[in-house]
């Protein structure tokens, strides 16, 4: 799963949507499931050094500093989702991710 120079990559897992922007090497997470006012929430942008994406176990790991010492691992939600027992993952407008990207 490679996006496109200049369009970010979009992961699904089951609590929240990540948003990577590999020309600033920098991500964020839209926060699902939350009662709030706002159509959603999201984390602010954070740096990442590397991604690793494991198609055998759905599973990805985020690098935080260069060293490979602070990471951050999740899963993708999928059909039947191993980890989360769901079904089905709120889904966003392309308008909103557009938004969160370049926000």
């Amino acid at each position: 799963m490679i996006s496109e120079p200049g369009n970010p990559l979009v992961l699904e897992s089951c609590h929240s949507t990540w948003i990577f922007d590999a020309t600033r090497m920098r991500f964020r997470r839209i926060l699902k499931g939350l009662d709030l006012d706002a159509p959603s929430a999201s984390t602010a942008w954070r740096p990442y050094f590397g991604l690793e994406l494991d198609d055998s176990s759905e599973s990805f790991v985020v690098f935080l500093n260069p060293e490979g010492s602070r990471l951050l691992r999740s899963w993708r939600h999928v059909e039947h989702c191993p980890q989360c027992g769901g079904e089905a993952t709120a889904e966003l407008s392309i308008d909103e991710l557009r938004g969160a990207a370049y926000g």
